[in-house]
């Protein structure tokens, strides 16, 4: 598979979450956890979303709970912490591995050996953004905010 747009994930409270629906937009992916010291980045993330999706943006939650078993909850308990505690609006996907044997296919593009910006994902809430034509484009840290410069920088970018 050669775009983002060629993979499914399970929706966060059950369906499928066919990634061709964003095609021609501009989507930024994020391992997400509710128990994590960069949890609060949702509140960042919430605005961004709200501000730019008009134009075309997407931002995409992945919760993951490999990193120290920060997101143990079940797909309703993330579901309710994440629209009680942070009005998260944006789409979230069901829970996933990003690294090591049972990494998801999507993360394995994004990250793995032959992806643009190869090498496991570090911590929650490492960020990739994904362009119009499903290509990634940039590959930012855990510990990089959503509304750091060069991350709102490379969305207009990326939206122009």
């Amino acid at each position: 598979m050669s775009s983002f747009h060629d993979y499914q994930l399970n929706k966060l409270g059950g369906g499928n979450l066919d990634l061709s629906e964003f095609k021609d937009k501009v989507v930024l992916v994020v391992n997400v956890a509710s128990k994590c010291g960069l949890t609060p980045q949702y509140k960042k993330l919430e605005p961004l979303y709200r501000e730019h999706k008009s134009q075309g943006f997407e931002i995409l939650g992945v919760p993951c709970n490999q990193f120290m078993g920060q997101e143990p909850g079940t797909d309703e308990e993330i579901q309710s912490f994440c629209s009680t505690k942070y009005d998260v609006t944006f789409p979230m996907s069901g829970k996933i591995e990003v690294n090591g044997e049972g990494r998801d296919p999507l993360y394995q593009f994004l990250a793995g050996e032959n992806a643009a910006f190869p090498g496991d994902i570090q911590w929650n809430f490492e960020k990739f953004l994904i362009g119009k034509d499903g290509t990634v484009l940039k590959r930012f840290s855990p510990r990089t905010e959503p509304d750091a410069d060069d991350v709102v920088s490379a969305i207009k970018s990326a939206l122009s």
